[in-house]
């Protein structure tokens, strides 16, 4: 037998023949029917609470990351750490790195099987930090916090993930074919969100849709009667067709002659009509519930939005579209202004911000966690080590079936006014909303 071929399963056919895919050469959307050592297993739960298992897949030319979503129940018992398995699925990308999505796992015998193919190499070292002499470290101006590096491919990784999970074959379909499109797939995760005001710096967008996507997963745990799908496509499509409203070069953003014409929130919905209409049996109902939820998210005729939020579903993504761009203008606002505690009075929200340390056992301004927290939950799973207290998991403090907002946002904050419709630049101050 060649290292390439192997024979043989307890589940599978005797005859059955299989070329040895390895780790090394795995592709994204590549589908996958393939011998792997199982290397770690273990089971674990979602935001959602859907139970899905974590496991290794390695051989000769490394290790990959793989998941169990769907048959947890049924796939678990069937293999253990150290099995080789018979797997199928396909590759996708999370965090910038290729992922096995697996429906199947078959226990091989391993007797007739070179076990050198599947000895998996341990992992280099790191590469030592070093500092390069002629690059002296400016020092940046001490009002002014440091804002994390965006990572726009990682965000769009793990906008597939999220994408992945939704149980709605219509709606999945959907949101894979605008992923899946050339121009998206290159432009996203180099856009910015906007002109000015929230998210406007290369990345931005891809930024600003994962975190619309994960509050609209918190809320939808809060409130089972919200349907997961629907929330899910419109917190991912609300702003993709900014990809055409805005172009950017050499860092300055302006809006193209079609973005100015037509707007990315009537580009957004033809581009559902166009990709609905190539998935076949799409049925319209659902069409128009998706195309809503991108039509109302700016939450008021006078701010653009075509209709008004007329669903819960529609009426959470114009609610957690505007709470996310308004934490980010703020703290864009907190950060490049010199003052201690309170901002110069702003032109856009026309008053002083609080920028100062929270006067509670907390200690810190808001700017002062911007970024920090993420960093430091990285480090924790790094050591195995528990998560960072919080105010829920305080003894005597009640259960909650869902994490805290702060298990998202990276920090426990004053609750949020209102949340106003997200600004357009071109929207003059006069005519924002109130906040309250």
């Amino acid at each position: 037998m060649t290292p390439t071929d192997v024979h043989s399963s307890e589940t599978a056919p005797a005859d059955e023949v299989v070329r040895k895919v390895y780790v090394r050469d795995l592709r994204d959307k590549q589908p996958v029917h393939t011998v792997f050592k199982i290397t770690r297993k273990a089971r674990a739960t979602a935001r959602s609470g859907k139970v899905f298992l974590v496991v290794g897949l390695g051989d000769r030319t490394g290790e990959v990351d793989a998941r169990v979503f769907e048959q947890v129940d049924a796939i678990e018992p069937t293999f253990q750490a150290g099995d080789l398995v018979l797997v199928r699925g396909h590759v996708t990308q999370f965090q910038g790195k290729p992922q096995v999505l697996l429906e199947q796992v078959d226990r091989l015998d391993p007797e007739p099987i070179d076990p050198a193919e599947f000895e998996v190499p341990p992992p280099p070292p790191p590469a030592p930090a070093t500092a390069s002499p002629s690059a002296p470290v400016q020092p940046r101006p001490t009002h002014e916090a440091p804002r994390p590096t965006p990572d726009g491919a990682r965000a769009v990784a793990q906008m597939r993930e999220l994408v992945e999970r939704v149980a709605d074959p219509h709606v999945k379909a959907l949101l894979l074919a605008f992923l899946d499109d050339p121009v998206v797939a290159q432009r996203l995760p180099l856009a910015p969100a906007a002109k000015g005001i929230h998210h406007a710096h290369r990345g931005g967008l891809a930024e600003h849709i994962l975190s619309v996507m994960r509050l609209g997963q918190r809320v939808a745990d809060h409130y089972p009667m919200l349907d997961r799908d629907l929330v899910t496509a419109g917190a991912l499509l609300h702003d993709i067709g900014k990809l055409q409203e805005l172009a950017w070069e050499g860092g300055n953003t302006r809006y193209t002659d079609e973005g100015r014409l037509v707007g990315h929130i009537v580009m957004t919905a033809q581009a559902i009509r166009d990709k609905a209409a190539r998935i076949p049996g799409f049925p319209p109902l659902l069409e128009a519930h998706i195309t809503h939820g991108v039509l109302a998210h700016h939450g008021q005729l006078e701010y653009g939005s075509p209709k008004l939020p007329m669903t819960l579903e529609a009426y959470v993504v114009h609610a957690i579209d505007s709470l996310d761009s308004r934490i980010d203008s703020w703290l864009d606002l907190m950060a490049h202004d010199p003052g201690e505690t309170w901002t110069e009075q702003t032109k856009l929200y026309e008053r002083h911000l609080w920028k100062g340390p929270a006067p509670t056992a907390r200690g810190r301004s808001p700017v002062e966690g911007r970024g920090r927290r993420p960093e430091k939950r990285k480090r924790q799973r790094e050591r195995g080590g528990p998560p960072a207290p919080t105010p829920s998991s305080s003894p005597g403090a009640p259960k909650l079936s869902f994490k805290p907002l702060e298990a998202l946002t990276g920090d426990t904050a004053p609750s949020p006014a209102p949340a106003a419709p997200s600004e357009s630049e071109e929207t003059p101050v006069s005519d924002r909303p109130p906040d309250g």
